[in-house]
């Protein structure tokens, strides 16, 4: 494992309560405005993917009352949690640039604020890898990057964090190169409890 899995694998585990509370005081996060965006487009008992699930609330719990979910995570201790808040989930520990599933086993993935811990210059392999797990059709959901920040933030909620990420821009070519076409494509501002942040919200078809 890389020294940047390794520092968001131990940053999760350690911060895991601390993280629920700090989300909870974010204003304006757009999680659920886009979630009706893609649950929209799928008939129940889709089967979901959900990369970087964390402890999964609230996005996790809401597909998994239509839906059938599978979350992924590297950390063991969001993964606990994870478990007791979406008793109707299945979890795997897991990167999302290394774990395997067949060709055509989802009718969607989503990555809420997960793909900014992958090294950006994986990213858009990582994509590639996404559309092969799509069934033709199939939707990608994510709220991406929309820096250029590369490298690790030495306090972040009280423990070091690795994030990384492109201009928008990139993105898009990115996601283009591995065969999506985007229905959504947005950045957001919305404000931590330290201040204004900013995400490039996508959804993309396969």
């Amino acid at each position: 494992m890389s020294e940047a899995r390794r520092i968001v694998e131990s940053g999760y585990d350690s911060s895991a309560e601390r993280y629920l509370e700090w989300s909870a005081r974010i204003e304006d996060d757009p999680r659920m405005r886009f979630l009706g965006e893609l649950t929209g487009r799928l008939p129940d008992g889709s089967r979901v993917l959900d990369l970087g699930c964390g402890a999964g609330v609230p996005c996790t719990a809401v597909l998994a009352e239509r839906h059938d979910v599978v979350g992924v995570d590297l950390s063991a201790t969001q993964l606990e949690l994870a478990r007791r808040n979406v008793p109707g989930g299945r979890f795997e520990k897991g990167d999302m640039t290394t774990v395997s599933f067949p060709d055509g086993s989802f009718d969607a993935v989503t990555a809420f604020y997960s793909v900014l811990h992958v090294p950006r210059e994986e990213q858009g392999a990582l994509f590639a890898r996404i559309a092969g797990w799509l069934r033709p059709g199939g939707w990608f959901l994510a709220a991406l990057g929309c820096s250029e920040a590369n490298g690790v933030e030495a306090d972040w909620l009280g423990t070091p964090m690795f994030f990384s990420s492109y201009a928008p821009a990139v993105n898009r070519r990115s996601l283009e190169a591995a065969g999506f076409t985007l229905e959504v494509d947005e950045p957001v501002t919305m404000q931590e409890p330290e201040g204004s942040a900013r995400f490039h919200w996508v959804l993309g078809r396969r």
